[in-house]
This record gives structure tokens, sequence and C-alpha cells, in this order.
């Protein structure tokens, strides 16, 4: 399903080159769940940036099934991720003008869904996520483990072939954050193919398979 080669990501500052990600090679097959581990500053939100096709390579190749994302303009990469791909981010990422209602109905908009089932697909996800009662509400109104649960419904609301988590339940209770890493089971169960970042082994065991990143590369000890 997703195959990077080569990957080289680096940031320049007075011709110096701080490289994030070095020589990475992965292969993630469709209907795996997999789990990216590491220190902090080892390249894993970088990497699913990448993956997610909200960054770019600067050197290597990405293909997204069997297309060459690496040679995408930015257009191109955009209108892939809007359908295919769902992205639950670490600082949640909410639009602050749009209410909840409107923040999740958001992916459904651009697939162009008709009105009367956006309207019955975000009840449903609102319902499931015990949320009804915030759907009038801004983000600026919300704490933040609700502006993740809202972040998270809005991700899977499109039925994503992929989703990408980035420590998805870290702003959660430890009673909301299993419900999530269940539902991301019971997705994953379901066909979606799923990547996460933690720093948990407990979140890492819902997964089939732990990537270890260090120092902008993958560990394979």
């Amino acid at each position: 399903m997703l195959s990077i080669k080569g990957a080289f990501k680096y940031y320049s500052n007075n011709f110096v080159k701080t490289y994030v990600l070095r020589d990475v090679d992965l292969d993630v097959k469709e209907g795996e769940f997999v789990t990216i581990m590491g220190p902090s500053g080892a390249g894993k939100s970088t990497l699913l940036y990448i993956m997610g096709m909200l960054e770019t390579l600067d050197d290597g190749e990405f293909y997204y099934k069997e297309n060459p994302v690496h040679k995408f303009n930015e257009k191109k990469r955009t209108e892939l991720h809007k359908h295919e791909i769902g992205f639950v981010f670490q600082q949640y990422h909410l639009i602050d003008e749009l209410t909840v209602y409107e923040n999740i109905e958001m992916p459904l908009l651009y697939q162009k869904i008709k009105n009367s089932e956006r309207k019955s697909m975000v009840c449903d996800i609102l319902d499931k996520f015990n949320i009804v009662g915030k759907k009038d509400l801004f983000p600026n109104q919300l704490s933040g483990g609700q502006q993740q649960l809202v972040g998270i419904a809005r991700a899977i609301i499109g039925k994503p072939s992929l989703l990408l988590a980035d420590e998805p339940t870290g702003n959660l209770n430890s009673t909301q954050g299993k419900e999530i890493m269940e539902l991301f089971k019971k997705l994953n169960e379901e066909g979606t193919t799923i990547i996460q970042v933690t720093h948990s082994e407990e979140k890492a065991a819902y997964g089939n398979r732990i990537v270890n990143l260090l120092d902008g590369r993958i560990d394979l000890k």
C-alpha cells in the first residue's frame, strides 16, 4: 500500500543541514496496524507527516498505492490526501472558527457527499463519541481531551483507507484512551490500514508491528 525508499528529510540553516530522516526504507501493507516508536527527536512525527502527504521528502521515493507521490505537485498530493487519508494530530489542528459539528463535517464536504448523508454520518459519529451536546461549541470552549475526540472523529468519518495518528490518546484519560484504541483496533479489523506514533508500549500492543526510529534512521536492533 505504501512504500518509502531511501528517504531523507533535512532543514537548512546558514548552509548547515540538520537531518531529521536519513535513508529510511519502509513498506506498509494494506490492512496492517503499524506503530512507530522512538525517543523524542527521532523523526517519528516527520515521517508520519510525509506519509500523510503534508510534508515532502528532500530525497528518496514515496509510493502510495503505486502512485509516485514524490513526483506529485502540491495540488495532486492534497487531492490524494483528502480522499484517502485520515490524520489525528497531536495538537488537534481543529479550525477555531468552526463548530464541533462543522469541524467533523469538513472531510465529507471535500468528498462531495450529499447533505442528507453528511448529516446522518456526523450525527452517528457525534453519538459514538458521546459529544452530541458539544456539537454547537467552538474548539476554544472544549477541554483538551474533548478537542482530541473531535479530531479523531474528524479523521475517521470519511472512512479513509489509511489512518495516521500522532500520539492519538496523549490528551485523553485512561478510559477514553482505551476506548479509542479499541475503536482503532475495530477499524483495522474492518480493513483500515493504521500507522500510529506513540511512546506507550501498551498502545503499541494494539498493532501488529513496531518500527523503531533512532536519530532519523530505522533501528534494526
